[in-house]
């Protein structure tokens, strides 16, 4: 399996392209949120990627950062759908409020002969914390990550052997998501800026963590590798390289600051 990093940057950036990747696993996707727009498409397109391909998608939450991308996956599917140029069907995860706004949205915002694709072939499907869906022959398990500002939901991965792969959504940990986010071999954790710039970015005033407290966490609960994403963007040229130096004096597992298109073995 594959994780095809497609943005790491939190909302604003400007520099690199919001949060969202596709795991990848011979000729099946599951691609995670859709940044800001139709930016989306430049990302699938530079990564080598069919947009077609992508046929299984979840959305974390509401924020215009993950969900606008989505949007422009519903309107390409079902346009090329109502043109006769999409064959099979697709299907859109989320909690109950996430798909009533994609819903409402494209019903708003699209052609009639688009919009009747949705449930007939564009399958949009609540899920409810703890639910189980079969996504790439894996057993994938939604949960709520109890944000204070939009609700949100993670996912944990069973990769087999034992392992697992977490993904957290981009605000930091709490008690809840433990049982999830334990020994993981791999955790998708959020890291807003360095501890060491915590005065000039601000991230708990965002309600987000830094290098240093993600790091600190992943080494509390024995994680394998540990993903740092959802970042500032003004340290972009050097990001990996100071990411890194601040994160391996608090975790001593494999740590990795991606950049936008970087692919990871599983």
């Amino acid at each position: 399996m594959k994780m095809i990093m497609l943005g790491t940057g939190n909302a604003t950036v400007t520099q690199c392209y919001n949060t969202c990747f596709v795991l990848q696993e011979n000729d099946r996707y599951f691609l995670v949120d859709g940044g800001g727009g139709n930016g989306l498409l430049h990302q699938l397109k530079a990564a080598h990627l069919n947009w077609q391909d992508m046929r299984t998608i979840f959305v974390t939450h509401k924020h215009v950062d993950h969900l606008l991308g989505i949007l422009w996956m519903v309107r390409m599917i079902c346009q090329n759908m109502s043109r006769g140029n999409y064959e099979g069907e697709a299907v859109i995860y989320g909690h109950e409020e996430v798909i009533r706004l994609i819903r409402s949205m494209s019903e708003m915002l699209f052609a009639k002969k688009e919009v009747q694709y949705l449930d007939e072939k564009m399958h949009l499907i609540p899920v409810a914390d703890g639910e189980e869906k079969e996504i790439l022959g894996r057993k994938v398990t939604f949960f709520d990550i109890q944000s204070t500002k939009a609700k949100q939901f993670g996912f944990c991965m069973d990769l087999g052997n034992g392992e697992k792969l977490t993904c957290c959504g981009d605000e930091p940990y709490k008690e809840c998501e433990e049982k999830y986010a334990r020994g993981s071999k791999w955790l998708l954790h959020e890291a807003f800026c360095l501890y060491g710039q915590a005065d000039i970015f601000k991230p708990y005033e965002k309600h987000h963590s830094t290098v240093k407290d993600a790091c600190e966490l992943a080494e509390k609960l024995q994680v394998k590798n540990l993903v740092l994403y959802h970042t500032e963007d003004k340290n972009i040229a050097c990001r990996k390289e100071k990411y890194l130096e601040e994160g391996k004096s608090y975790y001593n597992g494999n740590l990795f600051v991606p950049d936008d298109l970087e692919v990871m073995e599983l």
